[in-house]
């Protein structure tokens, strides 16, 4: 085995080790909107469901140097609402330039082609090409790190409205055939997931004490 202590490296280089072993990593593809009512799109992928009562999802929003808060926490500070898009196969090219660091206010969803639509319950729209989408309202923000670069502030969003596209959704869940969900690799690599398969757990019976 490698033997590794991340005091010894960089945040650069622990960064880049992280990615390429917490793979694949689910893309949060999302959208927010200031006070002025001005729209920002940006993936993320420190990305994963919490809890189901209530309902939460998390992102972790890193700090850098040459931009200490993204524009994505800036809005959800100031108006406590977002929406999580899924990262699907056909909307990939998109999702990828979205990345790109626009001036604050520049609307990335139209810059990229993408469809705005309204959300039900909070402001920020929604990506119409996504298969899944998720309203969410701030629930808890943790800052992680001392504030410098390599550090992060999670995000907590409780799930106020999900809205799935027809032929993904089949018996209160969604289908991964037609869903064709892309995961965050290392660099610039992303995954398909285009196999899967099934294994049980185990159930294990409890002798009781005589």
């Amino acid at each position: 085995m490698v033997q590794i202590d991340p005091s010894t490296l960089s945040v650069k280089e622990v960064y880049r080790l992280m990615v390429s072993a917490i793979v694949p990593r689910p893309i949060a593809f999302i959208s927010t909107a200031n006070d002025l009512g001005e729209v920002n799109l940006a993936p993320y992928s420190f990305f994963n469901g919490i809890s189901s009562a209530p309902p939460c999802l998390m992102f972790s929003s890193a700090t850098s140097r040459q931009k200490p808060k993204k524009d994505t926490l800036y809005n959800i500070e100031q108006t406590g609402e977002f929406v999580v898009n899924s990262s699907n196969e056909w909307m990939i090219e998109p999702l990828t330039h979205s990345a790109a660091e626009h001036p604050y206010g520049v609307d990335e969803m139209r810059e990229v082609g993408l469809t705005p639509v309204s959300s039900t319950i909070v402001q920020p729209p929604r990506v119409k090409e996504a298969a899944v989408q998720f309203e969410c309202r701030l629930h808890t923000l943790l800052p992680i790190g001392d504030g410098g670069p390599g550090s992060a502030t999670i995000v907590v969003g409780e799930i106020v409205f999900i809205h799935i596209r027809e032929d993904c959704y089949e018996n209160g869940a969604v289908r991964f055939e037609p869903y064709q969900v892309v995961g965050r690799m290392g660099g610039s690599s992303y995954g398909r997931i285009t196999e899967t398969f099934e294994l049980q757990i185990p159930k294990i019976e409890r002798q009781k004490n005589e």
